[in-house]
């Protein structure tokens, strides 16, 4: 409560739910949900979790060569590492479940969260590659949409940010001898003497993470699998969206879904409040989505997005031993003694 950027998440929420909300009729957006067939959540939810399957499955494979675990262990902690970026600041999820893997399966935190990395780095390069698939369609809907008008720019530099990113971190996998002679070396020029042994040792482990894409064929079978578990979200999209009385097709949802997630990359409140959910609308609306039953939608499609994963990850929280704030601390200190 007390760090600036948690404020600031505040403050960007309280920004786009003004967005979100400006002219609409709350009566409306009522009526839509009223109306609403909600059996369409069951296939959406299921089709859902069959992602969350996979993303285990993938922080499977990208943790084969530190550590064969099976994706049925890797689930539970997938879960709680959502959860706890639903209702913590910051993605604070991620920390919690490379330090569950570090409890349960000794793998140290550093070198899992790099996998983290991998995985995010990897969720952005397919999210902008939907919006870069639908570029022709995004362009008809700027001439009125508002948000939406905006974010073919931002999406050629987020773009080059992302993929830079995954070239440099492609380059450090595959030339891993020549990235820790680099790293090494530039260590030694900007950090003081007394750090640098605890700082070496997290950036070596750090870079142990990436061994899982030293082949192309290893990093185009992650990059496949991220187009699965975005196509598999899309797919919850669609479902809910035959809830609510209007149509848009596939491609359309694509859009909306790397927009939103490209949105919900800025600091917000916990659960992504506003930054998902000003960004879905203005998307439907231009579509030609009444804004009432965009708004209705959205927010019944992040609720279905938000809670089932945040109930079953803290249902496996609750089952095991590690809590956040002490025990966390205490592995952390361990992992951090050993570099010593």
């Amino acid at each position: 409560m007390k760090r600036w950027q948690f404020w600031v998440g505040i403050a960007i929420s309280a920004f786009f739910l003004y967005l979100a909300l400006r002219g609409l009729h709350l009566g409306e957006v009522w009526n839509s949900l009223q109306s609403a067939q909600f059996w369409w959540l069951l296939p959406g939810v299921a089709v859902y979790f069959i992602g969350v399957w996979a993303r285990a499955w993938r922080w499977h494979y990208l943790l084969r060569p530190l550590k064969k675990i099976s994706t049925r262990t890797m689930f539970p902690i997938v879960t709680i590492g959502y959860m706890g970026n639903n209702i913590y600041p910051a993605r604070a999820g991620e920390v919690l479940r490379a330090a569950i893997l570090k409890d349960r399966e000794g793998v140290a935190i550093s070198a899992s969260l790099a996998t983290v990395v991998v995985e995010r780095i990897f969720d952005a390069v397919v999210m902008l590659g939907f919006v870069f698939f639908n570029l022709g369609e995004l362009s008809r809907l700027t001439h009125d949409s508002g948000f939406v008008g905006n974010i073919q720019q931002l999406s050629i530099w987020s773009a080059l940010i992302f993929i830079g990113a995954l070239i440099v971190f492609l380059l450090a996998a595959m030339f891993p001898r020549v990235t820790e002679r680099l790293t090494m070396g530039i260590l030694k020029k900007v950090v003081p003497a007394r750090f640098r042994p605890k700082i070496s040792g997290v950036v070596l482990r750090f870079l142990t993470g990436l061994e899982s894409l030293r082949s192309p064929r290893e990093a185009l079978m992650v990059f496949l699998t991220t187009v699965i578990i975005w196509l598999l979200e899309t797919g919850k999209y669609w479902f809910i969206m035959h809830g609510f009385g209007f149509e848009v097709s596939f491609f359309a949802l694509m859009l909306m879904n790397g927009i939103v997630n490209i949105a919900t990359t800025l600091p917000s409140a916990p659960g992504y409040v506003g930054t998902f959910d000003a960004p879905g609308i203005a998307v439907l609306v231009a579509y030609g989505v009444p804004q009432a039953t965009a708004a209705a939608y959205t927010l019944v499609l992040h609720a279905a997005l938000w809670l089932p994963i945040t109930a079953l990850g803290a249902f496996y929280y609750f089952k095991q031993p590690l809590r956040w704030g002490k025990d966390l601390q205490q592995i952390r200190q361990t992992e951090s003694a050993a570099t010593d």
